[in-house]
């Protein structure tokens, strides 16, 4: 595959209180992998599913806390790029073996091979899980489809293959966002920064954001999810109003549709008082640029 061999490529887990079988779904991924397999523990990982991991021969980073979806998938980038990977295929606990979908992701970069702007991170057609809504992807304007592979704005970064020397000019995914629309506001560091981002259609992966999909009038839907995500959410997306990389007509549709978001989530609340009041906050410290850890996450 022009050099891009399996075993270039490290595989990043993350987790957070994995189930047992979610672990072991892991040491099926990690037996079935030419190249290093890592994961990073945010939390809830029991001492039998650590040693079944080591077993397995998966590395296991950790802080020792909970410490967010973006400081994790730094830690995974880092650890891969000190191994001598390549590639780093970024998975989170949900996501099954995915050895077809990886292959995939590899033609792809090869026929990406000579783009310019050179690709950052090439990642699967989303696809919805039971009783979940999947994520759009936005086709970016003014960057033609090449081999049938599409650019788009942003992807998850569940599922997604990432260029690490890309990567290291890129920058890290931002700590300080914890956990929501990290992927969203790197990818679109990545176009102002020289690098393109894709999607392979021909790969595809189901995505488990929440516990379900809020249902509106119009066709409109949304992930069913924690408050404290809810809220950083909102915070992150409405601090990001005011970052320049963020195209305006993104920051336009993102100002028309976050109140709208607020409304059906409290309503599928039933309009509790204290939720509202969590949102709002949320909304208040994203204007104000307080960012890091949410004081409710679990």
């Amino acid at each position: 595959m022009s050099g891009n061999e399996p075993a270039s490529v490290a595989v990043g887990l993350t987790l957070f209180r994995p189930s047992s079988a979610q672990v072991e779904a892991a040491c099926r991924l990690a037996a079935s992998s030419a190249g290093p397999v890592l994961a990073f523990d945010n939390g809830g990982l029991p001492a039998d599913g650590a040693e079944a991991l080591g077993r397995a021969g998966i590395r296991l980073l950790s802080a020792g806390r909970n410490v967010g979806i973006a400081a994790a998938l730094n830690a995974l980038a880092e650890a891969a790029a000190g191994l001598g990977a390549r590639h780093l295929l970024l998975l989170d606990q949900d996501a099954g073996p995915q050895g077809a979908m990886l292959r995939a992701l590899l033609t792809a970069a090869d026929r990406l091979a000579s783009t310019v702007p050179p690709p950052a991170v090439i990642g699967p057609r989303p696809l919805a899980g039971p009783g979940h809504k999947a994520p759009a992807y936005p086709v970016r304007a003014g960057t033609a489809p090449r081999d049938g592979l599409v650019p788009v704005d942003f992807l998850a970064t569940s599922g997604s293959l990432v260029d690490l020397a890309a990567f290291a000019r890129v920058g890290p995914f931002r700590a300080d966002y914890f956990i929501d629309a990290v992927d969203l506001e790197w990818c679109f560091r990545a176009w102002a920064r020289g690098h393109s981002c894709w999607m392979a259609p021909e790969a595809g992966l189901a995505h488990h954001v929440g516990s379900g999909t809020i249902r509106g009038p119009f066709g409109l839907a949304m992930p069913r999810q924690p408050l404290f995500r809810m809220a950083t959410y909102l915070r992150n997306s409405v601090y990001g109003l005011r970052l320049p990389h963020l195209p305006p007509g993104w920051k336009l549709r993102q100002g028309a549709y976050l109140p709208v978001q607020i409304l059906l989530y409290w309503a599928d609340s039933r309009f509790r008082p204290r939720v509202l009041l969590r949102l709002l906050a949320a909304l208040r410290d994203g204007l104000l640029g307080r960012l890091g850890p949410p004081r409710d996450v679990p």
